[in-house]
C-alpha cells in the first residue's frame, strides 16, 4: 500500500512482528518509509486519536478475539478510529465442519516442504475444537526432515537453518458463523454493505473457505 503512494498506520500486538516489519522497511525507498506509521498495541483498547477513511483487519486477526465482550471493545474502537462514512473491512475464516470434528488424536499430514527459517520439514497438525466456546485450537508440529536426495546440510545460498528437533507453534481461531457475525455487527452499530467469499469479490458460497466483510457504521437516527 505504500508502494502504491497510500498513508499507512499499522497496529500489532507484537513487538517481534513490528520488530520484523521494521527490518524489511530498511529496503524500501526513503519515500514509502516515510508513508509508514507503527504503533504496538491491543486492537481492543488502543487509542490513536487520529481518524481514517478504512480501517482494515487481514489475514484472520479477528478470530483471535474470544468473547462477545472482546468483539465489542474492538468495534467500538473502530467506531472512534473512522471518518464519517469511513470503511471497516476484515477477512475471516469460514468455519468447516469436517475440521471441527476432527479427532484431536489423529493427525492431518502434509508432504515436506521448505520452511522459511527451519530448513525442510514435515509437517503435522492436530485439530482440537470447543464446541462451547466455539475455539478451534491447532497444534502445528515442525519435524526435521531429510533434503532432497537424503542431506540434512544447509543449502548454499539459503537463509534458512536446519532444524534437528521437532517444535510446535499453537493457534486458537474463534469460529464466527455468518449469521452470527451480521448478528454481532448489527447490535454494535453497523451495516454490512458488502459481504464475499473470496478476494475476488465472488458471492459467499456452501464451498466458501473465507468470509470478507465490508462494513461502515450505521447512521444514527435524529430525535424528532
Amino acid at each position: 500500500m505504500a508502494r502504491a503512494g497510500v498513508e499507512v498506520t499499522g497496529l500489532d500486538h507484537s513487538r517481534e512482528m513490528l520488530d520484523h516489519l521494521r527490518e524489511l522497511l530498511k529496503a524500501e525507498p526513503p519515500a514509502v518509509r516515510r508513508r509508514i506509521q507503527l504503533h504496538e498495541g491491543d486492537l481492543r483498547t488502543a487509542r490513536l486519536r487520529r481518524r481514517f477513511p478504512l480501517v482494515i483487519c487481514p489475514f484472520n486477526a479477528a478470530l483471535h478475539l474470544y468473547t462477545r465482550h472482546d468483539v465489542e471493545q474492538w468495534l467500538a474502537r473502530v467506531r472512534e478510529h473512522l471518518e464519517p462514512h469511513g470503511e471497516l473491512v476484515f477477512d475471516i475464516s469460514m468455519p468447516v465442519p469436517e475440521d471441527l470434528a476432527r479427532d484431536p488424536n489423529v493427525p492431518y499430514r502434509i508432504p515436506p516442504f521448505e520452511h522459511p527459517t527451519a530448513g525442510r520439514v514435515g509437517y503435522r497438525e492436530h485439530f482440537d475444537y470447543d464446541r462451547v466456546r466455539q475455539v478451534l485450537f491447532v497444534s502445528m508440529f515442525f519435524e526435521p526432515a531429510p533434503k532432497k536426495g537424503g542431506s540434512r546440510t544447509k543449502k548454499r545460498g539459503t537463509s534458512s537453518e536446519q532444524i534437528t528437533e521437532t517444535f510446535m507453534t499453537p493457534l486458537a481461531h474463534r469460529q464466527f458463523y455468518p449469521q452470527e457475525m451480521e448478528a454481532l455487527l448489527h447490535y454494535n452499530g453497523f451495516e454490512v454493505r458488502e459481504l464475499y467469499g473470496d478476494f475476488e469479490k465472488g458471492p459467499l458460497v456452501q464451498d466458501s473457505d473465507v468470509m470478507v466483510w465490508h462494513v461502515r457504521p450505521r447512521a444514527r437516527r435524529r430525535e424528532p
